[in-house]
Formats: structure tokens, sequence, C-alpha cells
């Protein structure tokens, strides 16, 4: 059985930045062709786990409106363990990165609609 997501473990929480360690694991459904004979995690992957995450965890998060200055600068495979760091760096807007073994893999800025009131 396939999964979207990878096994995660809160590592620390305040109400501007959140740290998950993500363990990567080749039943992730991403890595279905892609690539049969050195799978790859897709960048495609990582944004939706930031952007997930970010949803789940500051639960304020409107509609995403831009991703800006995203980077993806090292390979992510089956068996990696990544720190996730997302961080509230103004009231629309959340810097993420992931990293692994105190390196940079991917970072990104994400912007979000401003709340409407009802």
């Amino acid at each position: 059985m396939t999964k979207l997501f990878p096994t995660l473990t809160l590592i620390s929480q305040t109400e501007q930045q959140l740290s998950l360690q993500l363990d990567i694991s080749a039943d992730i459904h991403w890595f279905a062709g892609h690539f049969p004979d050195a799978p790859v995690l897709p960048g495609v992957a990582q944004l939706d786990w930031a952007v997930h995450y970010s949803r789940q965890y500051f639960p304020s998060l409107q509609q995403l409106q831009a991703v800006e200055v995203l980077k993806f600068q090292q390979m992510i495979r089956p068996g990696h363990q990544l720190l996730l760091v997302l961080e509230r760096s103004a009231e629309h807007t959340t810097l993420f990165s992931y990293s692994r073994n105190g390196e940079k893999v991917a970072s990104g800025r994400l912007k979000w609609s401003p709340a409407t009131d009802a």
C-alpha cells in the first residue's frame, strides 16, 4: 500500500515556527515511476507537503496565492530523514526549508491570501 505523506515527528512548535522530522519511506506514492531504477522524490511532492503542513499547523492560513524563490538543491531518496521547518515570516507568508544532515535540500516561500471577514 502506498501513502501520500511521510511518517512525521513533531520536533518543536511555536506560534511562528514549526519543525517536523520526516521519515521518507519507499512506499510513498510520489516515488512510483519517478524513477524506477533510482527513485527521487519529485519537487511537486515537497511543495505539496509544505503547503499541507502549513495549513495543518497554522490553521489561520487561507488560500495559497503564490510560491516564490523555490529552490531544489539536492535529491531526496527513500530512506532519507529530513527536517522540515515552516516559519511564519509575515502575516501572509510562510518560509519553508527541508534539510538533511544539516544541509539544505529545498526551500521556498508561500504567499497566502489575506483572511476575509465573514
